[in-house]
This record gives C-alpha cells, structure tokens and sequence, in this order.
C-alpha cells in the first residue's frame, strides 16, 4: 500500500509540474516579424523618375508617412521591421527605412533617396552614400530616433 501512495505521488508532483509548464510552452520559439509603416515596392519606386509629377509619385506611391517643406519640397515614407524572440520581451527594431522623395520648386522629382541606419549613421542605400551635416541629416536621424522609442 505504501509503494502505491509513492507512486501517486510521483505521479501527482509531474501532473503539477506539466500544469505548470503548459501556459510557458506558449512563449517558446515565438520569433515574430512584423513590418510597421510603408511597405516598399520595388517595381513601383522603379517607376518614380526625375522629373516626375507629384501628382503621379502620388498614385504609384500612395500617401506618404510625412513631408517636409524645410529646406525644399519631400515625401517621406518610413518603415520599421521589428522582430520578438519571445512573446513576453520587449520587441527590438532590426531594420529602419525612410524612403525620400524630393521635389523641385515646380513639384517635380528631383531625386529618391533610400535612408536607413548602418552602423549607427544614417545611410542612403540607393546612393549608397552618408548625407554630409546639414538640415536634412539632423531631420532624418531625428526622426529615425524617434521610431526608436516607440
């Protein structure tokens, strides 16, 4: 009689510790990847040529995050690409985008340009350049930081 009480009680403590275990397993091997903000596609910024109207970048692109007027006419349109290992941790920013559309006086496409963060600077991947000091660099990383809080 005592060997079956033992054995019971195994068994209790492992159906106590699987109770226990089971609302965790849901937290494992979480890994997701959300894109937040403009979707970026491709064959349509191929379509945005110098010298395009606004009016046209509007239909192809849609509506842009923000603009500016400082400095000059542009769209902006970001993006963000956060992932989470875990469900329960605090999701961390793999990939920032701000995707610049600027325009002359005449509301024409002056150039696109393509910023994101590379090594903690902000990077134009089209250009593949580092904008030099200036408003729009302090704009863009401002901006940029942000997102970041968020």
């Amino acid at each position: 009689m005592a060997l079956e009480i033992s054995r019971f009680a195994g068994l209790r403590k492992l159906l106590a510790a699987a109770a226990l275990a089971l609302p965790l397993s849901g937290c494992l091997d979480y890994d997701s990847e959300t894109q937040r903000g403009y979707v970026v596609d491709d064959k349509l910024l191929a379509q945005v040529k110098p010298g395009e109207a606004a009016e046209k970048v509007l239909g192809i692109m849609g509506t842009p995050s923000t603009t500016s007027t400082v400095g000059g006419d542009a769209w902006y349109y970001v993006s963000q690409k956060v992932e989470q290992k875990l469900e329960f941790l605090r999701p961390q920013v793999v990939d920032q985008r701000v995707l610049a559309i600027y325009f002359t006086r005449t509301k024409k496409v002056e150039r696109v340009a393509n910023y994101g963060i590379e090594d903690g600077k902000v990077f134009d991947f089209i250009t593949r350049t580092t904008p030099t000091a200036g408003a729009e660099q302090s704009f863009l990383r401002n901006l940029l930081k942000n997102l970041l809080r968020f």
